[in-house]
């Protein structure tokens, strides 16, 4: 079943399986064998420990249904920014997108600059939630990958798809507004 044009709600969890984060919704604007993609704009968010809080701009979540990350992208006034989490193949189930998230986070700014985040955190998750060496070294491996990707603007990091996904959900609106218009008159 295709996600595509619906919208979705997006999950978070930890290793254990329990609660991370909450995203309330956002337009699916590609789905197929490798990625869900999402886009949103000012949505709800609730954490584990029930914060609310609404984001602040429009984004795209890249979600790989095969490798271990998913990315969110938002474009700032010098160009597109990158937050790469370390994360489970994403599934969707009962219409939820759902991944495990595991604290290890890259940023890249539009400028070129590429900043780890989250590695204190991603070693005392290991040592609590008791990450097997193997995943360990998945994950690092991930890492390493992903800041090569970015240097290299392989997709998901190239400009153009991006703008692509972005302008789907766009027209996608516009064409809602227009429908919304035409039934009032």
């Amino acid at each position: 079943m295709s996600y595509y044009h619906r919208f979705l709600q997006i999950q978070a969890y930890k290793h254990d399986g329990s609660f991370h984060r909450l995203w309330s919704h956002g337009l699916v604007v590609r789905d197929d064998e490798d990625y869900i993609v999402e886009v949103s704009n000012r949505v709800r968010v609730i954490e584990a420990n029930n914060h609310v809080w609404h984001t602040k701009e429009k984004a795209a979540f890249i979600f790989s249904k095969k490798e271990w990350f998913n990315v969110i992208v938002t474009h700032q006034d010098n160009g597109i920014r990158f937050y790469v989490n370390i994360a489970s193949p994403t599934i969707v189930d009962q219409g939820i997108i759902k991944f495990i998230d595991y604290d290890l986070d890259v940023k890249a700014f539009p400028d070129g600059y590429i900043k780890e985040l989250d590695k204190n955190e991603f070693n005392f998750h290991a040592k609590q939630y008791n990450y097997s060496n193997e995943l360990q070294e998945v994950l690092t491996k991930v890492f390493h990958r992903v800041e090569e990707m970015i240097k290299n603007k392989v997709d998901p990091f190239n400009e153009s798809t991006i703008n692509q996904y972005f302008e789907n959900f766009d027209n996608f609106v516009n064409q809602q507004v227009e429908r919304d218009k035409q039934k009032q008159r």
